[in-house]
């Protein structure tokens, strides 16, 4: 999204989005899938490094509003590991709880 005071944070997601997408056309001939799984902010235990006002902030900037946990990330990860997703390749899944819509 391009969140204020995090730039340095977005150029860094902004390069692990091209690269896949780069990485997949690369190696496609071989029958290689490479995509990107796209978490939003999620608590784990790193959630006391930010201020109770940002975590308010990343909530209720959501369409479901409540915390985002590591488990919340399973089963998209699960099924781009799969092969349910044989025919998927250079894209990205979001899950985050309904921030960015596409």
């Amino acid at each position: 999204m391009g969140a204020a005071e995090f730039s340095h944070y977005s150029a860094s997601k902004v390069g692990v989005l091209t690269f896949s997408r780069a990485l997949a056309r690369e190696v496609g001939e071989y029958n290689i899938n490479v995509n990107t799984l796209c978490p939003g902010y999620t608590l784990s235990g790193e959630a006391g490094s930010i201020t109770e006002e940002r975590r308010f902030f990343e909530i209720s900037s959501r369409i479901l509003k409540r915390a985002q946990y590591p488990e919340d990330l399973v089963g998209a990860a699960v099924f781009l590991a799969s092969s349910d997703s044989d025919f998927m390749t250079g894209q990205s899944l979001v899950v985050d709880g309904g921030v960015v819509l596409h």
